[in-house]
């Protein structure tokens, strides 16, 4: 079993998060949280591989083969969708930002302070 995955799952994780940290356009940050999102796709992959595995297609394999967690893959793959919905609903949240309050900058988005 290889870390090498999870570790690239963590790097892409931290790269996001400094981003939106670091983050003066609200786009920008949209951006960032779509790449830390990303990361989940690599950790859920990293956890349903097995070497040396096949397809989950049981109709043509004999019985005793080993294949992949056919769960993860449905998973990643709902993580993909709920990923880019999220993204368009935040991206669709910015432009009418930018049309309320004339900027995308969130210093200068003083009508949003509480």
């Amino acid at each position: 079993m290889s870390v090498l995955p999870y570790l690239v799952a963590g790097w892409i994780f931290l790269v996001g998060v400094y981003g939106l940290a670091t983050s003066r356009h609200l786009v920008h940050a949209v951006g960032c949280l779509a790449v830390a999102q990303s990361s989940t796709y690599v950790l859920l992959l990293a956890v349903g591989y097995r070497r040396g595995a096949t397809a989950p297609v049981f109709s043509d394999i004999p019985p005793g083969t080993t294949v992949v967690d056919p769960v993860v893959q449905a998973l990643a793959l709902t993580d993909v969708v709920v990923g880019a919905t999220v993204t368009a609903l935040l991206l669709a949240l910015v432009v009418q930002t930018r049309k309320r309050h004339g900027t995308v900058d969130p210093d200068e988005l003083s009508g949003l302070k509480g």
